[in-house]
């Protein structure tokens, strides 16, 4: 398996090659070298909002299947412990709970709901007992709003990844966001994790796909800005109805802005409208499937229905056709590589370079 190689120069530089998407070496490898060093979505606080309320998460399930525990103790401090037992491996929660303690159904091992060991039955003849090991291991957990994010690796600090968002935004009200399960959707994509990003990454299709966001958008003002780990598409309306009614301390005050288009590495993104926010997360399932989570965090209901966020479904299905089809594409005897468009495929280079940094590091 060979480095991967993006070079800087985007005038210059090819696409990632197809090995990338079609060798199962690769994918397996990414879910250390990427995922595991990346910060990830892990819900928001309403999942664990009281003392003793325990909720168990699997994280990137299919992939990384990470057992987590998100827990609030007695001071109201929240958590995220591993929820396999330090003595024998056994899943501590299967389901949401309200408890005093943790307690091990298989063997009895009692944990605070920090993760801190408490006791154990028959294990006085134990030698050199209990160990720092013997706690539960607490992940670093990091709140903006109420939204949760916690990384299994603490190389890169979450400030790395979501600071240029938080900047971007700090006039919008995240923390009166509510989250609207019956507004929320999954999607099964027949395509590679990276090429459903991809398609994100660049608004370059939407003049030959999106018919209807084309409509509202406009292209000519379309923008992207890159950060270390994060990057920015601006979505600016054609007219002023249906926008952002930015305060005078926005950085985008005086445009037009109908969308907020926030893609933070390798599998996240967060598209501000002005009826709230919808965050996608795209999870690999396997080297040609994905699932896709929209989950809908709503400020003004009375907004849902206009503007360029008002019909995700129709633009997913139409992003879904592509992707699925560039899926058969990159199998063929005939294409290794492309070229990027240096005015409007900004992105999806600074995604690729990414993934090879990521990657070929040790």
């Amino acid at each position: 398996m060979t480095a991967l190689f993006v070079d800087p120069d985007i005038a210059k530089a090819k696409t990632l090659s197809t090995d990338f998407y079609t060798d199962p070496k690769y994918f397996q490898k990414a879910r250390e070298k990427i995922f595991s060093r990346s910060w990830q979505f892990t819900g928001d606080t309403s999942l664990a909002k009281n003392p003793g309320q325990c909720f168990p998460i699997s994280l990137l399930e299919n992939y990384l299947d990470e057992p987590l525990l998100l827990t609030m103790d007695k001071q109201q401090q929240l958590h995220c412990v591993s929820n396999v037992c330090t003595h024998r491996g056994n899943l501590l929660v299967s389901s949401p709970c309200q408890v005093t303690n943790i307690r091990c159904r298989y063997h009895g091992r009692l944990f605070q709901l920090d993760g801190k060991f408490i006791s154990m039955p028959e294990f006085k003849e134990v030698e050199d007992f209990p160990r720092p090991e013997d706690d539960l291991q607490e992940l670093d957990l990091y709140q903006w709003g109420i939204l949760l994010f916690t990384t299994l690796s603490s190389q890169r600090t979450a400030e790395e990844f979501l600071a240029p968002m938080k900047g971007r935004m700090n006039w919008f009200p995240m923390e009166k966001l509510q989250y609207r399960p019956d507004l929320s959707k999954s999607y099964n994509v027949h395509a590679h994790w990276a090429l459903y990003c991809e398609n994100y990454l660049e608004g370059f299709h939407i003049p030959f796909v999106h018919s209807g966001l084309n409509a509202v958008i406009d292209y000519g003002s379309y923008t992207t800005e890159l950060f270390d780990l994060s990057n920015l598409q601006l979505g600016i309306a054609k007219e002023q109805e249906d926008c952002f009614d930015l305060p005078t301390n926005a950085m985008d005050k005086g445009k037009n802005v109908a969308a907020y288009y926030f893609w933070v590495f390798p599998n996240m993104m967060f598209n501000f409208y002005p009826w709230g926010l919808s965050i996608n997360i795209v999870k690999p399932v396997s080297l040609n499937q994905t699932r896709v989570e929209f989950l809908t965090y709503v400020l003004d209901e009375s907004k849902l229905h206009a503007g360029v966020g008002s019909n995700l479904d129709k633009v997913e299905k139409e992003d879904e056709e592509v992707v699925e089809n560039v899926q058969k594409g990159i199998y063929s005897r005939f294409y290794r590589h492309g070229r990027y468009s240096v005015t409007r495929e900004q992105g999806t280079h600074h995604f690729h370079r990414l993934i090879a940094e990521f990657m070929n590091k040790e």
